[in-house]
């Protein structure tokens, strides 16, 4: 093989290994088997007939055709064969006995405790069934244990360990997540991850009580890492620190506070305190610089290979130890294939060109995880080795001397942030202002002293004690930066080729070009920067019905003006509808909202409130919460009442509930919810929180304007709600439900889906349907996200 393979095919061929995924990833369902396999023939064909041609350019094409159609076929063939495994939907919900061993460090929260399970063998009823073989499980307790189908009176799940096999009896359902535009897609992570199932230990009184089956030999790895970071956890005092010591150690994102997780976020540093690909790549650096130092100290290695090869051999081998330590995460994987990729070719003594080698190490990764294209990490971290070979870099530095190392690793960071910002812009709407200050002093300080520090502390735990300084002395650093005004730069989500067009622009100005060639990377970065979302025309509205599960939260947007209905529930101490649905997705619209209406004190309602207003300085709030309420803290709440009404752009808005007058029951808060009617004169929405049967009569008792083509159907679908004579006067066309997939209580009820039916209106549940969007100019349509954006990973819940 020569040297150089610019005359060759490769580079078409390396970009039909990219190409070829990027297009089967665009698939809403999986083709048969005989399909899959025809496009591998035709591709095997394409390839033999381009490398017989001496013609260039049809050579080539035949030679990109063949890798994009080889690829298609490989990723698709895949996907079907993980689906072979998938959980038998006659499965879901019953009780199972499992069988089997704890294959990963439990994650503890104050809801319990959640791991993955290895399944040896499973019953039901004492016949076998068969399961996807790893399940993602998790053991509840106390007063949450209720809000996931597992009795309230559940015994608290005892200390699992990694390697501990166990029989219990379990749950299960099929991977189901909250699907939102922008929002995170919780079943492709699963579907990386390999979990097929998830499901949750069910140890209540009536249930056969768990058996602890002893301890094998199986996933050492896992239970070295559970070790260390319990004795992280029991020797650092200060568990926000400890915290972040055992994110970099075992890889336990999960122990790092939320509030940590804000501020670094805010600075640009999250990557750093995460095993991510820029993590590996760093300690790769480090441990290569050590390995070419030690080796260059005998002169007898030396002759028997040269140091720059055993650095660069020895770096990715250390490196390949701390990813398998640090929990052997996909990001790290990904890294650990490019790194190889480009180690090999150098080994191996192949200087090919810049854009080859990238590609090379790209195609590698997308053939081992073709779904990697759809992570922001993917993008962040080839783009980043993308600016380092077009800036006359590299993915593992080789100048000599540490010194003048960290002085190539500051100017490498200053190049790639300036690179990066358009498309951490593009990925998150936002881009730290502050971050190229906060990373050039974060790097070195994570990477030379915070990362050494809390590595030799398995060997040595005073070492902890002064890695746990290191890091109080960051945090103090990195909070500055976030208290700065202006600190974070927020910017809505831009369409596809906006978004190409300011990742171009930022990797011009990073490169080594003229200067009147880097200026043409400014006027690309201003669809980035300019773009704003859409919105309704004067007159009209629309409303976005969020998949939060079991909650509401609804956008109501005019021309210039926001509204949010509710702010969701909250899922846990460290997490909640606002800070995972709403945030994420009022950032990338761009919205600044007016008024927040919290229709009551329920924590369905109310629990991702916090997050929203802390994001939105400037909204007013209008509830029915009592004056001691902990919202009414953060920020004055004004009370509901019947009669307030104000117009937004040519669009009537009208609190009708509720009244003095009206019934409720004593501590029933959901007598009191916030109802709230939107109109423009053509069309009309009604939003009517939790209010039962008493609640409706008085509306008609009253002849409150019901009439809407659109209803948020009150109390979920519960069947103390939706009453035949209420929704005679409302009349709707469309019925939204808000509910979470398979709830414990059964929303939306069946006697109340069929009021619906026999009134022709349309049900249309967030959870089958995923985030719901009408508009006032388009009444006769709404539209699903899980139909909008679907894919063949996305869960297809059967009909009722």
């Amino acid at each position: 093989m020569s040297a150089s393979p610019s005359g060759r095919l490769w580079m078409p061929l390396l970009a039909g290994a990219v190409l070829g995924p990027a297009l089967q990833l665009q698939q809403a369902a999986l083709w048969p088997v005989p399909a899959y396999a025809g496009l591998a023939l035709a591709g095997a064909a394409a390839l033999a007939l381009g490398a017989r041609l001496r013609v260039r350019p049809p050579a080539r094409m035949l030679t990109l055709l063949a890798g994009a159609l080889l690829a298609f076929a490989l990723c698709g063939g895949r996907a079907l064969a993980f689906l072979q495994g998938a959980l038998d939907p006659a499965l879901q919900g019953a009780d199972l006995v499992v069988t089997g061993t704890v294959a990963s460090m439990p994650q503890r929260n104050e809801l319990g405790q959640r791991f993955r399970f290895e399944v040896e063998a499973a019953t039901r009823d004492g016949a076998t069934v068969v399961l996807p073989r790893r399940l993602s499980l998790a053991w509840y307790a106390g007063s949450w244990a209720q809000a996931w189908e597992v009795p309230e009176a559940q015994r608290a799940g005892p200390p699992l360990r990694a390697g501990d096999r166990w029989r219990f009896t379990v749950r299960l359902r099929a991977p189901h997540g909250n699907l939102n535009p922008h929002g995170f897609d919780y079943e492709l992570w699963l579907w990386e991850q390999g979990l097929q199932a998830t499901g949750a230990v069910r140890a209540g009184p009536a249930d056969p009580p768990p058996r602890h089956l002893g301890t094998g030999w199986a996933h050492p790895v896992e239970r070295a890492r559970q070790r260390v970071r319990d004795a992280i956890l029991a020797r650092v005092a200060d568990p926000r620190s400890a915290g972040v010591l055992a994110a970099l150690v075992v890889g336990d994102q999960n122990a790092i506070d939320r509030a940590d997780w804000d501020v670094f976020r805010a600075t640009g540093v999250a990557h750093l305190m995460s095993i991510s690909g820029l993590h590996v790549t760093m300690f790769a650096w480090l441990a290569g610089a050590l390995v070419g130092a030690s080796w260059r100290r005998s002169p007898r290695l030396c002759l028997a290979w040269p140091a720059p090869q055993a650095a660069l051999a020895g770096g990715l081998a250390l490196a390949t130890g701390y990813a398998l330590f640090s929990g052997w995460g996909v990001p790290a994987q990904r890294t650990l294939l490019m790194l190889a990729s480009v180690a090999w070719l150098r080994l191996s003594g192949r200087r090919w060109p810049w854009p080859v080698t990238w590609l090379a190490a790209c195609a590698v990764v997308l053939t081992t995880d073709p779904w990697a294209l759809l992570q922001p990490g993917f993008w962040l971290s080839f783009i980043a080795v993308g600016v380092l070979f077009a800036t006359d870099r590299g993915a593992l530095p080789q100048a000599p001397g540490l010194a003048a190392r960290a002085a190539g690793l500051v100017r490498e960071q200053a190049i790639v942030t300036l690179a990066l910002a358009p498309l951490t812009l593009v990925l998150f709407g936002q881009v730290a202002l502050a971050g190229l200050l906060a990373n050039l002093l974060a790097i070195p300080w994570v990477t030379l002293v915070v990362t050494p520090l809390a590595m030799a502390g398995v060997a040595l735990p005073v070492a902890w004690d002064l890695a746990a300084w290191a890091v109080q002395v960051l945090a103090a650093f990195l909070q500055l930066l976030a208290a700065l005004p202006s600190a974070v730069w927020t910017s809505p989500a831009p369409p596809a080729w906006a978004g190409a067009a300011g990742v171009l622009g930022g990797l011009l100005l990073a490169m080594r070009l003229p200067p009147a060639l880097r200026s043409l990377g400014l006027p690309l970065l201003l669809p980035v920067l300019l773009w704003q979302a859409p919105r309704p025309a004067a007159g009209e509205f629309e409303l976005l019905a969020a998949d939060i599960g079991q909650g509401n939260a609804v956008l109501v947007r005019t021309a210039t003006h926001t509204l949010v209905y509710d702010a969701g529930p909250r899922y846990g101490a460290e997490s909640d509808a606002g800070q995972r649905v709403l945030v994420p997705l009022l950032r990338a619209l761009g919205e600044q909202v007016d008024t927040l209406v919290l229709s009551h004190r329920d924590s369905d309602h109310t629990g991702g409130a916090a997050a929203v207003l802390a994001m939105q300085p400037r909204a007013a709030v209008l509830g029915s919460l009592e004056a001691g309420h902990v919202l009414q803290l953060l920020r004055p709440v004004t009370p509901c009442a019947a009669g307030q009404a104000w117009r937004w752009d040519g669009v009537a808005f009208e609190v009708l509930h509720p009244a003095a007058a009206d019934p409720g029951a004593p501590g029933r808060t959901n007598a009191a919810s916030c109802v709230l009617r939107v109109a423009n004169g053509r069309q009309a929405a009604l939003l009517a929180g939790d209010i039962e049967q008493p609640q409706e009569a008085a509306l008609l008792a009253r002849e409150a304007p019901l009439q809407a083509q659109v209803l948020l159907v009150p109390h979920h679908g519960s069947k103390t709600s939706s009453s035949a004579a209420f929704l005679d006067r409302v009349a709707p066309r469309w019925a939204l439900v808000q509910a979470g997939w398979r709830n414990r209580f059964g929303h939306p009820a069946p006697p109340v889906l069929a009021r619906y039916a026999e009134r022709q209106a349309v049900v249309v549940r967030t959870d089958r349907c995923g985030a719901a969007w009408w508009s006032s100019a388009r009444p006769d349509a709404v539209r699903c996200e899980r139909e909008e954006a679907r894919r063949y990973w996305h869960h297809a819940p059967a009909p009722d």
